[in-house]
């Protein structure tokens, strides 16, 4: 490791972590039966926004929490192999995702002289509707049970809420904060 290595800073917090590391033995399950689905934004702690622990939940991260093949992959190991029991998708406020549509992306990639047109980024252009989708896309994947409950939540990243916007009994807010039931 050399003084130019890029990760000196990340491998010099590790070796502080690990000397006061104690391995407890736990294992690899989610103590709570929880997965938690949220987007990779550094402003959010997911285990700490929730009141959860080391070992308490499962946690997937991308870009703007959408729940993709690879995420529907993930939960299905979770759920037969690792404890999972339920999901909760969790998407933000001030998300980069909906403030940009896919063309505006794949502008900004080019003008550093990529084309990235092969990519579907999932840009979000209704936060609301795009969380709806992806919770009824866990809820209708085949390979889990269909009784399992899913929800879905909008995380403020100014005052660190969660406003439930579809509940695990298949319930969502409209425009107009009206529930309704979505299938």
């Amino acid at each position: 490791m050399g003084p130019m290595d890029p990760f000196s800073d990340v491998l010099t917090g590790n070796a502080a972590y690990s000397e006061s590391f104690h391995d407890d033995g736990e294992p690899g399950v989610a103590r709570a039966g929880l997965a938690v689905l949220t987007c990779m934004d550094s402003r959010i702690s997911p285990l700490e926004m929730l009141g959860l622990h080391k070992g308490d939940a499962k946690i997937l991260r991308n870009a703007g929490a959408r729940v993709t093949e690879d995420v529907l992959r993930t939960l299905v190991l979770a759920h037969y192999l690792l404890g999972v029991e339920r999901v909760l998708v969790v998407a933000h406020t001030d998300c980069g995702m909906t403030k940009n549509t896919d063309q505006d992306v794949h502008a900004k990639v080019l003008a550093r002289g990529v084309d990235s047109r092969s990519i579907d980024f999932r840009t979000i252009g209704d936060q609301r509707a795009a969380l709806v989708h992806d919770v009824q896309k866990i809820r209708s994947w085949p390979f889990l049970p269909d009784a399992m409950p899913v929800a879905g939540g909008v995380y403020d990243v100014r005052t660190g809420a969660v406003e439930m916007v579809v509940a695990a009994d298949g319930t969502a807010e409209d425009a107009d904060g009206l529930q309704a039931a979505r299938r």
